[in-house]
């Protein structure tokens, strides 16, 4: 069942089996959350800045936007292959990621007035409803809850995957930007599952420290949780939108 210890690829119970145990150096719950403060801290500097270029009308947001996404992507990759890697790149992967977010927010702003400040209030509101469930244990990541939330997140990446496919030949898969009750239900479901991936992200982190991972995985803990905070984000966003334009 190592397969469905967490549907975050970066976060595999696998992972951290395979993580070889230094005495003295170990990770710990303390040290991953002072980490993910400050990849946060860089994540929203990079991303002042894009938003910057956009309000001023600067030529480089477009290229900051795709290269923060494309440079967020490949440094994705890299630090998942090359986790002993991450204390040099989970930062640098923060930065590229902000870029990304500060254009893509500030587009969004342009169309509609107050709704980043909405989708990043949201946001950090589900985290700390999310860390307090699973703090109380009124949700636990459970052999079965794992198993779920890993299937529907394959799903979705699939369902997504097949529409990238498909825009190529200027197809839409309606769901995705419709602002239709079908529409906005499925962007409902999608940020469930986003928020559920929170419970076995904090499961993970846990088992970590509890298990004692070498101290880089404070960093590559980091970066594995904000994937899901960029993509549970990015998904309340496009929800908002689409509330915004019935």
């Amino acid at each position: 069942m190592a397969l469905f210890q967490s549907n975050n690829p970066v976060l595999k119970q696998s992972v951290f089996d395979k993580a070889p145990h230094i005495a003295g150096e170990a990770m710990t719950i303390r040290g991953t959350v002072n980490k993910m403060s400050f990849m946060l801290l860089m994540l929203m500097a990079a991303a002042v800045f894009s938003w910057g270029e956009f309000s001023r009308g600067g030529t480089a947001v477009l290229p900051l936007a795709i290269g923060g996404a494309i440079g967020g992507f490949i440094l994705a990759m890299v630090i998942i292959f090359k986790k002993e890697w991450s204390p040099y790149l989970a930062p640098a992967y923060a930065i590229a990621e902000g870029l990304f977010l500060g254009a893509i927010s500030a587009m969004f702003e342009s169309q509609w007035n107050g709704i980043v400040l909405q989708a990043v209030g949201l946001t950090f509101g589900t985290f700390i409803a999310m860390l307090i469930l699973y703090r109380t244990g009124v949700i636990r990541a459970t052999e079965r809850f794992k198993s779920i939330v890993f299937t529907a997140t394959l799903g979705i990446g699939i369902f997504y995957l097949i529409a990238i496919v498909l825009r190529l030949f200027n197809i839409e898969m309606p769901l995705i930007h419709s602002s239709g009750t079908f529409g906005i239900v499925f962007s409902l479901v999608v940020v469930a599952i986003a928020a559920l991936n929170l419970i076995l992200d904090f499961d993970m982190i846990e088992q970590g420290a509890a298990q004692g991972a070498p101290k880089y995985f404070e960093w590559y803990a980091s970066f594995g949780l904000m994937v899901t905070l960029v993509w549970l984000y990015l998904e309340i966003l496009r929800l908002l939108s689409k509330l915004n334009r019935r």
